[in-house]
């Protein structure tokens, strides 16, 4: 019976578990109390961080189907999840969805609004310029870079893509806890480098865009920017494929599967997966804090570059653009059109901004898959 006991005992996570799991366990649950209690990205930083608190307690949930011995075994459960992480299955299909949700009116509106989001793109590649300073290689700093667009499922598809598996779980988590940070990190930035007369420019109301409209864009710019740069294809077109099913009307099922069952499947299978892969001895790294730094100095930058820009609009138009709406630039759809409503109402309560600053969110997404498409092409990866 004693060893019965004994046996049991030592079976349990208590016995097994290093120092290293303990600080990822309290930090799984302090991800969870951001996302519960303060609603950070709650739909991904749930997953995420319970994915985290998982796999510190029992590893084998992430195991390989190969043993010690080389003989085939069965894998652990969000070991399978994670394949589909790495083949870009996921990725794609939650911008499928994204693209069922996404009115991209604002943009079609005001085409100017392609040049504050690529502007905002800059951070990604000032990031990608830093990290190689840093130590890290070409497709290293690509993979990290990718978070200065805001964008979590882009950062995990190029990071899948340029083979940096082991680094996709800490750029994963500072890309969604940034994202999650917008309403912080963006207004100091903002208010910084614009003046209070610039912030209470009122813009003039956007036109109608037409059904034929809304329905040809997604055909057109998938033709343009996959011509251009083929690697794209993956994450513009399931982008714009989604985007056709809501415009076009004749396929409501679609749409709704897209955008609601599907999407919120696939949220958390990659979610579950992606916090699997921060366990301990792959997370608690110098390497993550660099990449954590690095993230946060590409969010800044692609901040800054696109109220710069916003600036340099407002000059050549004499007036006609608020700056603030180049912050949206980043993609965080819509968190960071609304935190320039925000900054614009706090100047002038009368100030509508949040349409306007819709343009260049969502020509922020399409910057961000071709800042992506564009490292994939550098480094041969199809």
């Amino acid at each position: 019976m004693g060893e019965i006991v004994n046996n049991l005992l030592h079976q349990t996570a208590f016995f097994n578990l290093t120092w290293g799991n303990y600080v990822m366990i309290l930090v799984a649950c302090l991800l969870l109390f951001c996302a519960i209690k303060l609603q950070y990205e709650p739909l991904l930083l749930i997953p995420i961080s319970f994915g985290m608190l998982l796999v510190n307690i029992y590893p084998g949930i992430m195991a390989e189907p190969i043993d010690e011995n080389g003989v085939e075994t069965a894998g652990g459960l969000l070991y399978y999840f994670f394949k589909l992480d790495e083949w870009a299955i996921l990725p794609s299909l939650i911008f499928m969805g994204v693209g069922a949700m996404t009115d991209f009116g604002p943009l079609i509106a005001n085409p100017m609004s392609f040049f504050l989001g690529a502007a905002a793109q800059f951070g990604i590649y000032a990031a990608y310029f830093i990290a190689l300073a840093m130590g890290f290689n070409g497709m290293e700093a690509a993979a990290i870079s990718i978070i200065g667009g805001a964008d979590g499922p882009t950062s995990i598809f190029l990071a899948g893509k340029l083979g940096q598996t082991s680094l996709m779980g800490p750029i994963a988590v500072a890309a969604y806890s940034y994202m999650s940070l917008v309403p912080i990190i963006q207004p100091p930035i903002m208010k910084l480098f614009t003046t209070e007369k610039e912030r209470k420019i009122k813009m003039d109301q956007l036109r109608h865009v037409s059904k034929l409209e809304k329905i040809l864009f997604p055909i057109i710019v998938t033709i343009v920017i996959c011509m251009i740069l083929p690697t794209t294809a993956p994450l513009v077109g399931m982008l714009m494929l989604g985007n056709l099913f809501k415009e076009c009307g004749v396929v409501r099922q679609l749409t709704d599967t897209a955008s609601n069952a599907l999407m919120y499947i696939v949220v958390i299978l990659l979610g579950t997966s992606v916090g699997a892969t921060t366990s301990a001895a792959k997370f608690l790294q110098v390497t993550t804090l660099k990449i954590v730094v690095l993230g946060l100095v590409a969010f800044a930058f692609g901040t800054w570059a696109g109220v710069m820009f916003g600036k340099l609009m407002c000059f050549l138009t004499h007036g006609k653009i608020n700056p603030l709406i180049g912050s949206a630039g980043v993609s965080a759809v819509p968190m960071a059109a609304r935190v320039s409503q925000k900054v614009g109402a706090e100047a002038d309560p009368t100030n509508f901004l949040l349409m306007h600053a819709m343009g260049p969110n969502v020509a922020g997404v399409i910057g961000t898959a071709v800042a992506a498409g564009t490292f994939m092409a550098i480094f041969g990866k199809f």
